[in-house]
């Protein structure tokens, strides 16, 4: 009756998702917001040293896929792990994975692997200085008079930690302090110490969450484990995600195809708390503006979304600490970043003073060297676009004299960066991106409301010099001057204010583009700079695709779009490009100022030049040359 109860208890516990991903006034069940990880099991001193950093692996065609009923089951050789540490970077998905398991076994589906499951939520519960085992087992279900000691005997019992690393115990203990007896009330890192080196109650099985920080320490004292790396979300997962977030099929469409069409965004999106960040700005637009291509909630402050998801449960009283915390993880970043550098050694980490518990292990992760443990650790950013962020938040990012002598020579000079982009590197074109969002306007507010540090606004001039500059060297002196490449457009949509947009805009007359494949992100970068550019007088696109944004479109159910959107729309009509260039084409066929329009290398045929001459007839089009 007591395992009856206890198993109710744990299904309305868990069943719901706590961790913050629900829209408000809602509380979804795990069972539709759950979606599968990709888990990689295997000893981590083999496989941590093969991956980057987490995150980063191809999880496409990696590794197989664990799930929370096969994590206990026998490997190939047919042995059954008694001990599963489960390590991930913070938001990949631990917890997460945990409620999994809780509710599975509490309705039933785990009940052949065992009798009793029992979770210790480290972050979250008020632990006793002294406990046994069975007292363990009570704060599972509080509410309850559970007889722990009679449960513990002659039965098949899973402990959970989830968040270990939070603990922060010394996990050397004497061996003939540790308990044997589950009702010996001991010190709790004697207890737990018990439970880990299996003094204790042997036949249990123990899943263990934690930070990769916690590891090194975690492995000397347990025997036979299994680790367990959760990678994140593989492209076929992360539409699933979509779909399990909306639940409204076509707004599910719509915003994956936004993200689909941001190369960076999506790339991040491995990262299951990012999927979630993504989602729910999303669905606040969709609600307001029920239009994506209207949306400005471009990478970078998605990005910061997801950074105060980080910080929103640390104590802001000193956000002096974070600020100089900030500024040496960034010249960490950007020093990584001008060395095509992904990992650091822990030498590194010190010497800037980042080897700060409480912050490190949210942006680093710890990997295992190479050469084995008695090299050292080697730190990682969770996904190489994150290392780029933080990159250019180096070069806005307030600072002091105290922080600039510790930088070991790294200049933080804005033009350096956009040069270097400019004449060679073309690697840099994230961070290059994530610059100009940071330091627009709305960005600068956001980021000393949620996370408390300051941007400097200063280098929006030279951003802006740069920018009318770095085309006017592809012109022969005397023509007029065009933008032919699509990254101008990235960087002004990233930042997203009309008047920067409009400054800039205003030294151009010309937009030439050949032979690109236009995604959804594509033309809404293109649609908003169309919309600020008013001194545009020719628009060349020869050999251009545009990516549709919903196949099921049907154009002649539409009503008289011919006459709404001009030749540029018709031009995708014929070229069986539906939907996805409306809003761009209505820009071009109304722009006051646009009167010469190049389309070359397209198939028009017949149809398509008849569609054509339909919409040059129109008394709103200004066009006067047409090739």
């Amino acid at each position: 009756e007591y395992q009856w109860n206890y198993r109710e208890h744990v299904v309305r516990e868990f069943l719901q998702d706590g961790g913050g991903g629900s829209s408000p006034g809602e509380n979804p069940s795990i069972h539709s917001h759950y979606t599968t990880l990709t888990i990689a099991r295997e000893p981590w001193s083999r496989q941590g040293a093969e991956h980057g950093a987490v995150g980063c692996a191809n999880t496409s065609n990696g590794p197989a896929t664990v799930t929370a009923q096969t994590l206990f089951r026998a490997d190939e050789d047919g042995r059954t792990p008694r001990v599963v540490v489960l390590v991930g970077a913070p938001g990949m998905g631990k917890t997460m994975m945990v409620r999994k398991v809780m509710v599975e076994w509490g309705e039933g589906t785990l009940q052949e692997q065992f009798d009793c499951v029992f979770c210790i939520d480290c972050k979250g519960i008020a632990l006793p200085k002294e406990a046994s085992v069975a007292d363990l087992v009570s704060l599972c279900c509080p509410c309850q008079r559970l007889p722990a000691g009679n449960i513990l005997d002659d039965q098949k019992i899973l402990f959970i930690f989830d968040g270990f690393e939070a603990l922060g115990f010394s996990l050397v203990q004497p061996e003939a302090e540790l308990s044997s007896d589950p009702r010996e009330v001991k010190p709790l890192e004697t207890t737990l110490m018990s439970l880990l080196k299996r003094t204790v109650l042997p036949e249990a099985s123990l899943l263990i969450t934690t930070r990769p920080t916690a590891l090194q320490s975690l492995g000397r004292c347990l025997e036979g484990e299994y680790y367990a790396e959760i990678l994140g979300f593989s492209a076929a997962m992360r539409e699933e995600y979509f779909h399990r977030y909306f639940e409204n099929a076509n707004k599910a469409d719509m915003a994956f195809r936004f993200a689909r069409g941001n190369e960076i965004l999506y790339s991040l999106c491995v990262i299951p708390v990012m999927s979630w960040t993504v989602c729910t700005v999303l669905e606040q637009e969709l609600c307001r503006k029920k239009n994506l291509l209207e949306c400005s909630k471009a990478t970078t402050r998605m990005t910061m979304s997801y950074l105060s998801q980080l910080l929103k449960h640390r104590d802001r009283d000193n956000p002096q600490v974070l600020q100089r915390f900030l500024l040496q993880l960034c010249s960490l970043a950007a020093d990584g970043i001008w060395k095509h550098k992904v990992l650091f050694e822990e030498k590194e980490i010190r010497d800037r003073g980042l080897d700060q518990p409480d912050l490190l292990p949210l942006f680093l992760n710890e990997k295992i060297s190479k050469e084995g443990g008695d090299h050292g650790k080697v730190y990682g950013f969770s996904h190489l676009h994150l290392q780029e962020f933080f990159a250019a938040m180096f070069y806005v990012l307030e600072d002091d004299e105290e922080t600039v002598s510790d930088w070991g020579g790294l200049e933080k000079d804005v033009n350096k960066l956009l040069e270097s982009y400019s004449e060679s590197r073309k690697d840099l074109n994230v961070t290059v991106q994530f610059l100009f969002g940071l330091v627009s306007q709305k960005s600068i507010e956001y980021v000393d409301k949620t996370i408390g540090c300051k941007i400097s606004p200063q280098a929006r001039e030279e951003l802006l010099k740069w920018l009318c500059g770095r085309h006017r060297g592809i012109s022969h002196p005397g023509q007029v001057v065009k933008i032919s490449e699509l990254d101008t457009f990235h960087f002004l949509f990233e930042m997203n204010e009309k008047s920067f947009a409009q400054s800039a805009l205003s030294h151009f007359s010309d937009l030439d583009l050949q032979d690109m494949k236009l995604t959804l992100y594509d033309q809404m970068a293109l649609s908003f700079c169309i919309q600020q550019w008013a001194g545009l007088g020719c628009v060349t696109l020869r050999g251009c695709s545009f990516h549709q944004q919903d196949p099921r479109v049907d154009l002649d159910a539409l009503p008289r779009q011919e006459e709404l959107h001009g030749p540029i729309h018709l031009l995708c009509r014929a070229l069986r490009h539906p939907g996805s260039a409306l809003r761009l084409a209505a820009l071009l066929a109304e722009h006051p100022g646009l009167v010469r329009l190049e389309l070359g290398d397209g198939a028009l045929g017949d149809r398509g030049v008849r569609l054509l001459c339909r919409g040059l007839r129109r008394p709103g089009c200004r066009l006067r040359v047409l090739r």
